[in-house]
This record gives C-alpha cells, structure tokens and sequence, in this order.
C-alpha cells in the first residue's frame, strides 16, 4: 500500500512539472505510405507522458499514422487531449484484438493489433515511459530497408538462435518458480523446428516490425506449443515479451538497435544515450526524467520557432 501511495504522490509530481510539454506544437504526420505506424498501447494515467514519448519521437521520425489501444481506462478528455496534440491519431479497443489461440491481457492485443497493421504497414511499438533525446538514424534505416528491430539489454548484442538461449536458461533455473520468461527460454529447444528459429532478449517497450505477413500465424503456433510445455504459466504477464521477441528475430534481416545508444535508464550513459526507456525501478528517480522531458519540449519549440 505504502509503494502505491508513493508511486501515485511521484507521479502526480511528474506531470505537475512537465506540463510544459503540453506547450509544443501539435505532431504532425507524413503522407507517405512509407512512413512508419507509431502504435502504442495507453491507460488513462500515462497520458501527458505518452505525449512526451511520441512528441519526441515524431520530431526526430515523422510518423505516417499514430495508433493507440486503449487499455479502458482512457477518459473522454484524455481522448480530446490526444485529439488535439495529435491530428489524426487513431483510437482501438483492447476487444478488438483478442484472437483465438493467443492468451488475454498484459500486451498481447497491443501484439495482435502489431501483428495486424504491419501486413502493409511499418509499425513502430512505443511505450508510454520512453523519449528520443536525438537523431535516431537506425530506426529510420530499418523503417528505410524493411526490417525489424528491438531495443537491447547489452552492448554488442546479436539475435541468436533458440537453441543457445535455452541452454543458457536451463543454466540459470533453479527450483524455485522461474519468471515465465525464464521459463519459456529454457523450453525454447523443444519448439517443433527449434533448429532453424531464432531469438532476441530485447525489450518489447520499443520495437519496429517490418511490412510482412504471417506473425498471427507464427504466433499461434509457437504461443500453442508453448503453452503446452509449460502449462497455465504461459497465461502469465511477462509472456507477451518473449513472443514479441520470437516474431521480431525470425523476420528477415531483423536487427538489434546498438545498446547504449538506446538504452533503459539503468544502462543509459550521458553523451551517448539518444533513446531511453524509463522503466519503473529508475523512472521517477532523481528527477532526470523530468529534466529530460523539458529539455526535449524546450528544443522542440526552439526548432519549431
């Protein structure tokens, strides 16, 4: 109770002192087919730093098309708020990417609606708790080229295959309950063709998924056989992240974004670091997050004089 209390008085605090993102210009899209979908999924207390996050995104990488699923918590003037920031951004219901054979809940109909909209369109996953400091050339080079991408955990990290990552997992469990994404790595090689797919322990809270079909279809068939190796587990939050992962390394040509040009806010190096995302044990620490929203907001307006 004492964490949920604290967690809500900082983040009360956060948006009280970022509000001056709210003073940027609106995003504006580009007409090209070719340019990338930002799709993210969004609950009601995450709105102004969400703003933040495609803001800033969008001033380094215009979008074609902005896409939000949202969780239900959403409220009309949140909707209004985004409407206005964001001409032309687009609205789903988590009902509406619930398909038979995949699990409910966590992200996977954040996944689902992905796997949808990238059979004619490059999508770009952005969570809510990451911001673009500067030039993401990468990423516009895979949106360039057609190919995926994720955000990783260590430098000089490769997408490798299945296999390798199961026997380091199998190393790592003990008898106590294994995180479900533990888990399902250390069962990795007994996929039907484990030999011939591939993997990326990356971070599904920043991705790109190149134009291409066939995910729901890959989806199903590993979700399924994952789900009867592991059992119930496999329902679990955590479970989405680890497909997201598999769909990303067995799509051609897919690459892992050089860590720590992007990086979490654990790992981010100052000088270096030109996306970063703000996950939760370091988010609100420090106030440097802030101070980085405001910086961004501050150059977006200077740029837009």
């Amino acid at each position: 109770m004492f964490y949920k209390q604290k967690n809500k008085i900082q983040r009360w605090w956060f948006d009280h002192c970022i509000r001056g993102a709210l003073d940027t210009p609106p995003v504006r899209l580009d007409a090209d087919i070719a340019a990338p979908v930002v799709l993210s999924q969004l609950q009601h207390k995450d709105v102004l730093m969400y703003l933040a996050a495609v803001k800033s995104f969008a001033f380094h990488l215009m979008p074609g098309e902005v896409h939000v699923v949202d969780d239900g918590s959403l409220t009309a003037d949140d909707v209004a708020l985004l409407k206005a920031h964001i001409p032309g951004i687009q609205f789903h219901a988590l009902s509406d990417y619930r398909v038979a054979g995949l699990p409910k809940g966590g992200t996977w109909e954040r996944l689902i609606a992905i796997a949808r909209l990238s059979q004619t369109r490059y999508v770009t996953q952005l969570d809510a708790d990451t911001l673009t400091l500067d030039q993401v050339s990468e990423v516009s080079e895979a949106v360039r080229q057609n190919r995926s991408f994720t955000i990783g955990t260590w430098d000089a990290q490769t997408i490798e295959p299945v296999i390798e990552r199961a026997h380091f997992a199998q190393r790592l469990l003990d008898k106590s309950k294994p995180h479900v994404q533990l888990l399902a790595e250390a069962n990795f090689d007994r996929f039907e063709n484990a030999e011939n797919l591939k993997y990326v322990r990356g971070c599904s809270g920043f991705t790109g998924f190149a134009r291409s079909e066939g995910k729901i279809e890959l989806m199903r068939s590993l979700s399924g056989q994952m789900q009867g190796l592991v059992g119930e587990r496999w329902l679990e939050w955590g479970s989405e992240q680890v497909m997201s992962n598999l769909v990303i390394a067995n799509q051609p040509g897919a690459i892992v974004l050089p860590h720590p040009d992007y990086a979490d806010c654990e790992k981010m190096r100052p000088g270096t670091t030109r996306f970063v995302h703000f996950i939760g044990t370091c988010r609100f620490r420090d106030g440097r997050y802030r101070r980085l929203v405001n910086r961004v907001a501050q150059n977006i307006n200077r740029t837009s004089l």
